[in-house]
């Protein structure tokens, strides 16, 4: 499973990171974590509004920072 985190380093960018890896984490799954802080590869998923949560190349949250039980749902 691949995991982007969209955004520009952000304060809730962050939070979304660490969120992210908590859940992975609490799941005990494999995944590969990527920030993505390149606003034109930002744009190209249609993501509006940061942070953003990517999962095998789906756009699953944006704009706001999911909890993590909210992220372990889209794993």
């Amino acid at each position: 499973m691949v995991i982007k985190i969209l955004g520009t380093g952000c304060a809730n960018c962050k939070k979304l990171e660490a969120n992210t890896r908590e859940a992975v984490k609490e799941l005990g799954v494999e995944a590969i974590i990527d920030k993505v802080e390149n606003l034109n590869e930002i744009m190209a998923y249609g993501v509006l509004g940061t942070p953003a949560l990517v999962v095998d190349e789906k756009v699953k949250v944006m704009g706001r920072v999911p909890s993590i039980e909210e992220i372990k749902s889209y794993l």
